[in-house]
């Protein structure tokens, strides 16, 4: 799909409008410019962006797209129940597992669909109120849920399941399955930097990057399956690369990029969860791209971008814990100059592998950042196969 962009016309700009009225976020408009994508749409269009954790370019493209048609739903306005095998999805279903998340009940992540955990989540629910407990969400159901409150206090429910389950796997990180993701690829080398006679390209810079990632983790025991070759006779839609990662039952996710802009200053590393304008976010994957941010920057001195939540696809459809990492701008001369130094990488790729360690200790026994000798992991698991 080409992105829907500011001066075009037709059928598809008036939905677009429509839908954003909707929201409030436009004013409705008839007659002959009903049909065009103007600089109020663009604005209106920013905002929803924002508002949704999306990329706020001003574009309608499938991502925006998507959100804008999930966000035609609210919650009440029609059933909800697990259908098979197009699942329901819409802004009222996530509107529901957000009210479910906060009253206790574990309807895994907030990612708009009505998929079996839900239905489940739902089931448990109406059992407890007195509900024929079928799983889908009706009028009855949802009158339920207006008169009760939060069941659970003093943390957030979710945070606690997420975190207790990362406590009861264990430190180790031998048998863990990463899949690492080098963006981009195929038709699509993402960010290209011409260079005297040379040509940069985010996507081959990303890829070597994910194969030195892979060896560094396999050294240290870990399954590691990357989303894509060097060379891929197409680029793999994000939904698929998410897909990929939970048909292989990852504990992790790790997508490798590298940013640009017009602005040759611009320069850093940035991190990026899923999470959403209203709080909701995945705890662990907070918590790692909160390590992976400060280990690049410790390791690397990469200036600090910090991190953020975003509800990309890529992010919002994994279920483990997952982090897009933009390491550096290929636009920037000075982080260029890093990223071409396979040294560089290296320290990049130890710092990544540091982090995901960090992420499966105690916080108890959590260590300063910049500290873990990425090859004493290395050195036991050496150590154990001698023994073995």
């Amino acid at each position: 799909m080409r992105p829907i962009r500011p001066g075009d016309r037709g059928p598809a700009v008036t939905e677009i409008r429509l839908v954003l009225a909707g929201l409030d976020l436009l004013a409705p408009a008839a007659g002959p410019d009903a049909d065009e994508f103007d600089v109020e749409t663009e604005r209106a269009v920013r905002a929803f962006q924002q508002s949704r954790g999306l990329s706020v370019d001003g574009r309608v493209g499938p991502e925006t797209w998507g959100a804008l048609d999930a966000a035609r739903w609210r919650l009440g306005a029609r059933t909800l129940y697990h259908a098979v095998p197009e699942p329901l999805t819409g802004e009222d279903v996530r509107s529901l597992q957000e009210r479910l998340l906060e009253m206790g009940y574990d309807a895994g992540r907030a990612d708009a669909i009505y998929g079996v955990r839900t239905s489940r989540a739902v089931a448990q629910f109406q059992r407890e109120v007195g509900l024929t407990p079928d799983g889908a969400c009706g009028p009855h159901t949802m009158n339920a849920l207006r008169r009760l409150g939060r069941k659970v206090v003093g943390g957030r429910p979710q945070w606690l399941r997420e975190s207790d389950a990362i406590r009861q796997s264990g430190p180790t990180l031998v048998g863990r399955t990463v899949v690492i993701d080098p963006g981009h690829g195929g038709t699509d080398p993402g960010v290209v930097v011409p260079d005297g006679p040379l040509r940069w390209t985010e996507a081959d810079l990303v890829h070597d990057l994910a194969s030195r990632l892979e060896g560094r983790l396999a050294a240290s025991g870990v399954r590691v399956q990357l989303t894509r070759g060097p060379a891929p006779g197409e680029c793999l839609p994000d939904i698929d690369r998410a897909q990929l990662a939970n048909a292989l039952g990852a504990d992790v996710f790790i997508s490798l990029h590298t940013d640009g802009h017009a602005n040759p200053a611009a320069e850093g590393v940035a991190t990026y969860h899923y999470g959403t304008d209203n709080g909701v976010t995945s705890a662990t994957g907070e918590r790692l791209a909160g390590l992976v941010q400060r280990e690049i920057v410790a390791r690397t001195g990469l200036r600090d971008c910090r991190t953020h939540a975003k509800a990309w696809d890529l992010l919002r459809l994994t279920r483990m814990p997952a982090v897009r990492v933009e390491v550096g701008y290929l636009t920037s001369p000075t982080d260029r100059a890093r990223l071409i130094d396979p040294r560089f990488r290296d320290r990049v790729v130890e710092a990544i592998v540091a982090a995901v360690q960090r992420m499966y200790l105690p916080i108890e026994r959590d260590v300063p950042t910049g500290s873990i000798d990425v090859s004493e992991l290395r050195a036991v698991v050496a150590a154990s196969t001698v023994v073995d």
